[in-house]
């Protein structure tokens, strides 16, 4: 006999550039019980049906093309309010201020350890 009540897994979509790291937060997330998917770049997620389950948004700031700060403008312009970590490993505080201005859930910098990150996770589903 199976239940419809169990609660779904929380889809975490991942994205960045450098395939190392974007394999290395994808190992991570899903030792917390998340299911992943992991991009490239913002242009494949966002032709991507991730783009419709996806709870929660990681992202790499500084990418070709568009921007993690970029990504999160573009989702909420069209109407898609996708809690979003975004992470790097080049900031200072105009990038800073422009992620969190934009309405990131957390910004990361690189390398950060998997405590803080699982937290940024909790705290994005929370707002779900």
């Amino acid at each position: 006999m199976s239940s419809n009540s169990q609660a779904a897994t929380p889809v975490i979509t991942i994205i960045d550039d450098d395939h190392s790291v974007l394999v290395a937060i994808q190992l991570l997330v899903t030792s917390f019980g998340f299911e992943t998917r992991t991009f490239s770049s913002a242009e494949d997620f966002l032709q991507s049906p991730s783009l419709d389950d996806t709870e929660c948004l990681i992202s790499d700031i500084h990418m070709p093309r568009i921007s993690g700060i970029e990504l999160q403008s573009l989702l909420r312009s069209r109407g898609r309010d996708i809690p979003t970590i975004l992470m790097t490993a080049f900031t200072n505080e105009s990038i800073e201020s422009q992620a969190i201005a934009g309405g990131a859930v957390c910004f990361l910098i690189k390398p950060f350890d998997a405590r803080t990150l699982l937290g940024c996770i909790k705290r994005a589903l929370s707002r779900c």
